[in-house]
């Protein structure tokens, strides 16, 4: 029985292994590692009742608290799940492999043209305090939060992301969302982050940057009201006071 160990059983093992350790970290996202414990503990329990000891009455009390407990983890941390397969689906060698088979080629990255505007307006709205949050929308789409907001559908300007992020105006409050080289919506709802890492200088603006960043791919910047230092927020972490130089050279990896 135990030298019947062949190459299947490795990958078993590896695949066993890959799954528990991205489990692991979906649950460290978010913030419920007790659970993730609680349920590998109940799990090398289960195996160990029903496949060691063969207790069949127990085993089976067991099997249909596994089958109704996998469907509540799965509503419980729905949101998480979804946030993990879509972090996957948009990972980038997943979508060099789409596009392989599909035969698209690779989009070109963003113009200079395209991003000097945003880059321009950011530092003119540093050196006068001027609050922002914009949102640079990549490979998943950001409907939902779009339609929360004022649509613009404008060119992408200078001028008009400064008046936009003006503070007597009415839609400076809001983050704007820029698509497809448009300034497509402005005002818009965000996510709100709930980390307890967050430093306690960053306010609202900063938190929704975060909460966007981590249920989509999306690019958000932030200008700070307070201290005018601009702040980039990707894949649920911050580059917190960057420069010109820097904030150019995100916003031109990837496409707009």
């Amino acid at each position: 029985m135990f030298f019947s160990f062949g190459l299947i059983d490795v990958i078993d093992i590896l695949l066993v292994a890959i799954l528990l350790y991205y489990s692991y970290r979906l649950m460290k996202e978010s913030r419920s590692l007790n659970i993730f414990f609680g349920v590998l503990i109940f799990i090398v329990l289960w195996l160990f009742v029903s496949q060691v000891l063969e207790m069949r009455l127990l085993g089976t009390i067991l099997d249909r608290v596994v089958s109704v407990g996998a469907i509540a983890l799965l509503i419980l941390f729905q949101d998480d799940i979804r946030h993990f397969l879509s972090n996957l689906g948009t990972h980038q060698r997943v979508q060099s492999l789409l596009r392989l088979f599909s035969g698209k080629e690779r989009q070109k990255k963003s113009s200079r043209e395209d991003i000097l505007p945003i880059v321009m307006a950011c530092i003119s709205m540093s050196k006068q305090k001027v609050g922002a949050l914009i949102v640079v929308q990549r490979n998943l789409p950001l409907n939902d939060f779009i339609h929360t907001g004022e649509l613009v559908d404008a060119r992408i300007s200078q001028r008009l992301i400064e008046n936009i992020f003006f503070k007597n105006s009415p839609l400076h409050d809001g983050g704007m969302i820029i698509s497809r080289k448009r300034i497509t919506a402005a005002g818009c709802i965000l996510p709100v982050a709930h980390d307890m890492d967050l430093p306690k200088e960053l306010g609202l603006r900063h938190r929704a940057a975060l909460g966007i960043s981590q249920e989509t791919d999306a690019i958000a910047i932030v200008v700070s009201e307070e201290t005018g230092n601009i702040s980039v927020a990707f894949r649920g972490s911050f580059q917190l006071r960057i420069s010109a130089e820097d904030l150019e050279r995100i916003l031109t990896e990837d496409s707009i």
